[in-house]
């Protein structure tokens, strides 16, 4: 109960006490009054009480909601950020695909090039085998025709040895006749006709022997022609024999060519991947930085292995994008190697605006001729050294 009912009951029964029964009519509808007035007044308490309860709901349950929708709106730039990620990478993959596509159509093409040369060569080399074929050929008929030659000769030889056998058989018969001639008389006629007979045939027999003599004389020149054009075939075999030994060391050596070409594609294929993996995208280009330390030609001349070349940097928003993503000291392709205290970028191009870090260059030692990167977190824009070129660092390559 409430407090005021309690103090109006009090006063009442003072009231009473004091008046007496004159003043008892009025004072039960005086009470009766207060106490629907009091009545009214709680219930005008509670209806306020309630308004308030119901208010208090609906702003929790505007809270509430204003909770929800904006973390409905967080979720929704939260999904549409990641769509253009997603797009973004997309992009850049269908680009690496597109220069891979590219450098795989130029290395068919020189292995198409390669291919065609080997073909050539294998043709030349049959060819050269077809010929040096002919040319044993060749010397085998003329060997066959010596040996017919040589058998030709002994059977001449051999002939003639009979002839010279009769020769003397005929001589030791003219001396019998010219003995028997002394001691025949009656027959000298007939020794004289035989005579005759033996004198024409000995006349026959010179001529033949004769005939023999020139004819072994051109079959020894023809002979010698023979053993002549022996030796020269014999040379023009061992020169073709060394051509084709020449020949083939050209073929293995291509083939070796071949294969070292075909290692240093798949090598830059592969570094050119992780180089892409491991880079950052800028502009329309790539800026990645190498794994091994080298000195600064050394590291200029790793990335135009993989297509690449040291980095330029011509504005503040470059500069402070490198110094955001390269967190250690490398290479960049400035240098006053040419002239000392004329810097040219890696394209000829002088250099206009600088990010030196304090105190640089200062061509300590008279040698320090190339440019380094190093980050500092509290310097993110000067961040320029000037170091010897032999110096080893890694290198930011940028395609």
């Amino acid at each position: 109960m409430e407090p005021g009912i309690f103090y109006l009951r009090f006063e009442n029964k003072d009231t009473e006490s004091t008046t007496g029964p004159k003043t008892e009519t009025p004072s039960c509808s005086q009470d009766e009054g207060k106490a629907q007035k009091h009545r009214g007044s709680r219930c005008l308490v509670l209806m306020t009480v309630c308004l308030g309860l119901i208010c208090v709901l609906l702003l929790v349950y505007i809270i509430l909601q204003y909770f929800s929708i904006t973390a409905v709106t967080n979720l929704f730039k939260s999904y549409k950020n990641k769509v253009e990620e997603f797009n973004q990478t997309i992009n850049s993959l269908q680009d690496n695909y597109t220069d891979l596509m590219n450098e795989k159509n130029q290395l068919q093409n020189n292995i198409n090039s390669l291919t065609q040369r080997k073909q050539e060569l294998e043709t030349r080399v049959n060819n050269l085998t077809a010929e040096k074929s002919r040319l044993l050929e060749s010397f085998d008929s003329l060997t066959q025709k010596k040996q017919e030659l040589e058998t030709r000769v002994n059977n001449l030889t051999a002939e003639k040895s009979q002839l010279q056998n009769s020769f003397n058989s005929l001589s030791q018969k003219k001396l019998e006749l010219e003995t028997r001639v002394s001691n025949l008389t009656a027959e000298k006629s007939q020794l004289q006709s035989t005579i005759n007979a033996l004198n024409q045939k000995k006349l026959e027999l010179e001529t033949r022997v004769n005939d023999l003599t020139a004819e072994k004389s051109q079959l020894q020149s023809t002979i010698n022609a023979l053993n002549q054009k022996k030796l020269e075939l014999e040379t023009r075999v061992n020169d073709l024999t060394a051509e084709k030994s020449q020949l083939q060391s050209t073929i293995n050596a291509l083939n070796q060519k071949i294969l070292q070409l075909e290692s240093k594609v798949t090598s830059l294929s592969t570094e050119l991947k992780q180089a892409y993996e491991k880079g950052y995208r800028w502009g329309s280009g790539w800026i990645f930085l190498s794994n091994g330390l080298n000195s600064w030609s050394e590291s200029r001349q790793y990335c135009r292995n993989i297509g690449a070349d040291l980095v330029i940097i011509k504005s503040e928003e470059k500069q402070r994008f490198i110094n955001s993503i390269v967190p250690e000291r490398a290479w960049i392709g400035l240098n006053d190697i040419q002239q000392e205290g004329t810097m040219k970028w890696v394209d000829n191009s002088p250099l206009n605006q600088g990010f030196w870090f304090a105190g640089e260059p200062n061509d300590a030692g008279g040698n320090e001729d190339c440019i380094e990167h190093i980050p500092y977190p509290q310097y993110p824009i000067q961040t320029w050294n000037d170091l010897p070129c032999s110096e080893m660092r890694k290198a930011i390559c940028e395609k």
